[in-house]
């Protein structure tokens, strides 16, 4: 049976970068593969899977896809990668299947696929930073401390005491990986003896511990968007913790949380604020001034106004980071009731509460409704 064409394989074009290939192939590889077709249509997937493995590992390849657009099959050795072998899987198996798979995910990548050292993705590290309402609203620019790694200036990186050297890893000769086969499957795991860098140090240096490498702190310039809310994460790429065997840096994530604000509360793009006013105000109406996030406003109170009437002041708000206007500031009344009054006050009180009360209900616009629930609470 002759092959298929490896980017008709993969279904993409012959210009396809190389993230489109990766995907691609992602896509496949989880749809294909034997653990999830069972039964009937185990022996397919199982050739689809074959088939899509090969492709990729070619055109993934810088030389072997210029070498496969070149001159086609005949370009590449189908025996360079092992093809696919006797556990049913070409190359390194199951286990180097699935590092394009899952090694973002876990923090791995693979050292080649022709084998060698592993090579591990550096953790990613988390930072807290707290910041005023204003800062969060309209942006800043901070430096925080965080860890770092530098080479050991005793053993110049190499982990081993000076006048030593690493040896060559006995139980996998180097490799960084030992094959374990489980039946059907033969499964490549780290090795556990030199943990994949395919060598061990018999005396270590100990400054650094055999680690190569020293922690020290670097200050790290961050810019906080405008309108960013709590709890949102900034991504600082490769200032995590350092990769093992030569990999790739972990991400440094900035986690902001906002502090309290004594006036307002943030509810997405819009804020919120209680105004109080005096009940003379609310009984005759009149202007009163309110504070925004860029300074004062005016908010007219109309004769009559009860606690709790919420007053909107258009784009007052805060303009998210994703979003195109800034949102509303809600302003939400509290009467205040005068205390400590004198005895003059008392008696103007006393009267003006006589006056209402000849008035009857068109005084109260809810007493009349209070008393009739209550008439009826108690019938």
């Amino acid at each position: 049976m002759s092959k298929r064409d490896y980017y008709e394989a993969l279904g993409v074009p012959k210009n396809a970068s190389e993230e489109e290939i990766k995907k691609a192939y992602r896509k496949l590889a989880m749809k294909h593969h034997p653990d999830r077709n069972q039964g009937d249509l185990a022996k397919g997937a199982e050739d689809k899977f074959k088939e899509i493995k090969e492709a990729y590992e070619m055109l993934s390849d810088a030389q072997k896809r210029a070498a496969y657009d070149q001159h086609g099959f005949a370009g590449v050795d189908p025996n360079m990668r092992g093809g696919p072998g006797a556990d049913g899987f070409a190359g390194g198996g199951f286990a180097e299947a699935f590092g394009d798979i899952f090694g973002d995910m876990f923090g791995q990548s693979r050292g080649g696929r022709g084998g060698g050292r592993q090579v591990f993705r550096g953790a990613d590290l988390s930072y807290a930073m707290e910041v005023t309402l204003e800062e969060a609203a309209r942006g800043k620019e901070a430096q925080i401390r965080i860890p770092t790694w530098e080479a050991c200036d005793t053993c110049h990186g190499s982990g081993a005491k000076p006048g030593t050297q690493a040896k060559t890893c006995g139980t996998c000769a180097g490799q960084g990986t030992v094959q374990m086969r489980q039946g059907f499957f033969s499964v490549q795991q780290t090795c556990p003896t030199c943990r994949g860098a395919g060598k061990v140090i018999p005396d270590p240096c100990t400054a650094c511990s055999g680690q190569g490498k020293v922690k020290k702190q670097k200050t790290l310039e961050v810019k906080i968007p405008a309108g960013i809310d709590d709890g949102m994460r900034i991504r600082s790429v490769g200032n995590g913790e350092p990769g093992s065997n030569g990999g790739p840096s972990g991400d440094l994530y900035i986690e902001i949380r906002t502090k309290k604000h004594d006036i307002f509360e943030r509810d997405g793009g819009d804020l919120h604020c209680s105004v109080p006013v005096s009940f003379i105000t609310a009984a005759l109406g009149g202007e009163i001034e309110v504070p925004t996030l860029s300074g004062k406003a005016a908010i007219d109170i109309p004769e009559g106004t009860q606690a709790g009437k919420q007053f909107r002041l258009r784009g007052k708000g805060i303009k998210g980071v994703r979003d195109s206007s800034p949102g509303d500031l809600y302003c939400h009344i509290t009467v205040e009731t005068p205390v400590k009054l004198t005895e003059h006050q008392r008696k103007l009180m006393r009267e003006l509460e006589e006056s209402f009360k000849k008035g009857g209900g068109k005084h109260s616009p809810t007493g009349d409704s209070w008393t009739d629930k209550l008439k009826k609470f108690f019938a």
